[in-house]
């Protein structure tokens, strides 16, 4: 069996850890100029980043792999493109591609399956490709491995809102948006990112912001009918992408929380009813991100869990490797800073093959609970 994997902290045995190579800054488009911050460097930029940077990057990957190898973990990789190529569909043109340094944002495991997202920036439309020959070869080894793509998007003009980028708006305005779930994706197809979901067993919690929608949410609550899908957000965070530097859980029971990106108290019922702890992360050791990177300081809580005793955790965020060892839990430093601007951290930059462990229901006692996409399925 080569693939299965229910959650974020069963033991880990087969990983995909992405690669920098051929990656672009991708132009400005409709998903994509709302994830900038208007005071980043990076506003404006675009084309193939600099080979300094791409060498670094990939550096610090093979420190990810070494780390990962030495601790039994089999360790693939995929198939880099050319990213700097031009794309287009029926329905739109794109000047480049990206990367494929972070596969967690396109493949999504559940079980024996593993799902290509369905992006909303038009410029991830393709990444899937670099995944494909380890599909393929998953495919003939595992006769139980499930191969899926999700419903590709149209990505029209349709599926943003027009003029919603305005580099005048402030930060408590953009506060508000969220807090009111008025994102740059409208409802009019099923759009996200694989990193907005995190999977608990039976329990699915998917954030509602920049990249994914309600109507993915509700998608997936038709496609695994048995699996309980919620929808969280975070009012704190006024570029709300990837649910995986907010809120990220380290074994049964026990989850760190941006602290200034709180899960709201309404949505905080179903793990208290379950005895989950809630705690803020560490505080970065950093006051910026790393050059030509989009993604902010709290890519220091982005770690990846090897099993509940043991975590991988960028080398220089000293803080929140305090914070582990304080859970009992061994760390395992790594030097991966320099691959962040390329799309994120530990986690980012991997993707689950296969886990140890089944399916298991993480939150027996049920309560009245605002995140369930279909709250009948508390009566089931």
């Amino acid at each position: 069996k080569i693939v299965n994997s229910w959650n974020d902290w069963d033991p880990l045995k087969h990983v995909i850890i992405g690669m920098c190579d051929n990656s672009v800054i991708p132009p400005e488009e409709p998903a994509t100029s709302e994830k900038v911050p208007v005071d980043s460097e990076m506003r404006g930029m675009w084309g193939l980043r600099p080979l300094r940077t791409v060498e670094v990057g990939n550096a610090c990957l093979e420190n990810l792999v070494k780390a990962c190898e030495e601790r039994g973990v089999v360790v693939d990789r995929p198939t880099p493109l050319q990213w700097n190529q031009a794309i287009g569909t029926p329905d739109f043109r794109n000047d480049s591609m990206m990367t494929c340094m972070p596969p967690r944002d396109i493949l999504l495991t559940v079980g024996p399956e593993i799902m290509a997202s369905a992006n909303s920036f038009r410029c991830r439309y393709f990444e899937y490709l670099a995944y494909w020959p380890l599909m393929m070869k998953y495919f003939e080894e595992d006769p139980d491995f499930i191969w899926t793509q999700a419903p590709r998007p149209r990505l029209t003009d349709r599926s943003y809102k027009h003029n919603y980028y305005d580099e005048q708006i402030s930060l408590e305005e953009r506060l508000v948006r969220t807090a009111n779930k008025d994102f740059v994706t409208t409802e009019v197809e099923p759009m996200w990112d694989a990193a907005d979901v995190m999977r608990m067993g039976k329990d699915f919690f998917i954030q509602h912001g920049l990249t994914t929608n309600r109507t993915a949410m509700d998608w997936f609550q038709r496609y695994y009918p048995d699996i309980r899908v919620h929808a969280v957000n975070f009012p704190g965070d006024p570029y709300p992408i990837h649910i995986d530097a907010t809120f990220v859980p380290l074994r049964p029971g026990l989850i760190i929380n941006n602290p200034v990106r709180h899960l709201p108290e309404e949505q905080r019922a179903i793990f208290e009813a379950n005895d989950w702890q809630i705690v803020d992360a560490a505080q970065p050791a950093h006051d910026e991100p790393p050059e030509f990177c989009y993604s902010s300081v709290w890519l220091s809580m982005n770690c990846l869990v090897l099993d509940p005793n043991t975590v991988i955790v960028e080398a220089s965020e000293v803080n929140e490797q305090e914070q582990m060892d304080g859970f009992g839990i061994n760390v395992v430093p790594v030097d991966l800073r320099g691959a962040y601007a390329f799309g994120g951290g530990l986690h980012c930059s991997t993707a689950d093959v296969y886990r140890e462990g089944e399916c298991l229901d993480y939150f027996p006692n049920r309560v009245p609970d605002c995140t369930l996409v279909r709250p009948e399925m508390w009566n089931d």
